[in-house]
């Protein structure tokens, strides 16, 4: 069974640069007995990632224990978008470490990939971390309400 102690659903997206990853992912998860929510896109004609990653983070932040993933070509643009979303803490991960870290020590609730910069194998151990790393709280928590205050200033403008 795939997941920490407090995942609930998985919000998974892409755009098209992410499509083929995230069928591959799909199919990798839907084996760990997780439900998924799929905001698409659903082939690989071009559409624009802002839309996606906006509906994973809302998905994501507006349920509880929900963590999401999302796809596109490198990972930076998607990442940038869902940070935009009140109490995302999304993280473009590129290998194992990046993964455990952000779930350990930022307690992360996106995993943001770039289709196109890593391979199939190396994407489904990245997501595994992520999904079977809890966070470790203390010391760590205290620097997250730090991000979630920084935020909250901002949101009070």
């Amino acid at each position: 069974m795939l997941g920490g102690h407090n995942i609930g659903k998985i919000i998974i997206g892409c755009d098209h640069g992410g499509f083929e990853l995230k069928i591959k992912l799909k199919k990798f998860l839907e084996s760990g007995g997780k439900e998924i929510v799929d905001f698409g896109c659903h082939s690989p004609d071009p559409v624009d990632y802002p839309d996606i990653a906006f509906l994973v983070a809302d998905a994501v932040a507006t349920t509880d224990n929900n963590v999401g993933i999302m796809i596109d070509g490198v990972g930076i643009a998607s990442a940038m978008v869902a940070n935009k979303v009140p109490g995302i803490r999304a993280a473009l991960c590129w290998d194992i470490f990046t993964a455990n870290n952000a779930r350990e020590h930022n307690n992360a609730n996106v995993l943001v990939l770039g289709g196109r910069v890593i391979g199939d194998a190396l994407a489904i151990e990245i997501v595994k971390k992520f999904l079977e790393t809890d966070f470790a709280g203390g010391r760590h928590g205290r620097r997250v309400n730090k991000i979630m205050a920084i935020e909250a200033r901002y949101l009070k403008r």
